[in-house]
């Protein structure tokens, strides 16, 4: 079993509907929301553009998958979320816009925004004492010969290779999309995410996803809203 520490909005945020819709999956629910209707591509073809992506749910890696250090217990580190989460202020956005790294699509900031790099650089430290260290095989399926010096020092010190002066921020919606393609995958998403996206985007909530076994699709275990010591000590 592995847990990761995501953003994702919401269950019931639009924009979190309208991501269960494009996926294929609601990560809450383990749901399959009816595929959204779009003038650009078949709802078979978003399918196969979405399935690589689908298995996570829709989410911005901040600590990424890991199993759990000896002695350590799920509850134990879901409380800690819901502490660090209620003492933390949300991260407002400039706003997110669909972009294309690597070769897949997802939703970056429209922005950079050094708030936010802070704020996922401390989960990454505050939360490593609940990730049991890499295996030699975990280290291998990461390819080190393809990443830079700095990215394999993070992977070995920290689980992950994107992170800190590597991190950045994105939202998946697509596995890799060929050059051909590109053009009818991007008006989709442009036409199905352009109402979730007009609206103001911040980073208010953790949620607490598992992999129940090895290849299994991630849920949602637990969702944190950020804020709500502060929201208290305000009242």
């Amino acid at each position: 079993m592995r847990y990761a520490i995501y953003f994702t909005p919401g269950q019931d945020d639009p924009l979190a509907r309208t991501a269960a819709s494009w996926l294929g999956r609601d990560p809450f629910t383990g749901t399959v929301p009816q595929a959204p209707a779009v003038t650009a591509l078949s709802p078979a073809e978003i399918a196969y553009h979405t399935a690589s992506a689908r298995r996570y749910g829709f989410h911005a890696t901040l600590k990424a998958p890991f199993v759990l250090a000896e002695g350590k217990t799920e509850a134990e580190l879901d409380a800690a979320l819901a502490s660090f989460s209620a003492a933390a202020e949300p991260v407002g956005l400039a706003g997110l816009a669909p972009a294309r790294l690597d070769g897949f699509l997802a939703l970056a900031p429209a922005a950079p925004s050094p708030d936010l790099d802070r704020f996922a650089g401390e989960i990454v430290k505050q939360f490593e004492a609940f990730r049991a260290p890499l295996s030699e095989a975990d280290i291998r399926r990461r390819n080190p010969d393809k990443l830079s010096q700095d990215e394999f020092r993070n992977l070995c010190q920290w689980g992950y290779p994107y992170v800190f002066q590597s991190f950045r921020f994105h939202m998946t919606l697509t596995g890799r999309v060929a050059d051909p393609d590109l053009p009818r995958v991007r008006a989709a998403i442009d036409e199905v995410f352009a109402p979730a996206l007009a609206k103001p985007i911040s980073l208010d909530g953790l949620a607490l996803f598992v992999e129940p076994e090895p290849g299994a699709p991630f849920v949602v275990k637990s969702w944190h809203r950020l804020g709500r010591r502060l929201e208290r000590k305000t009242a």
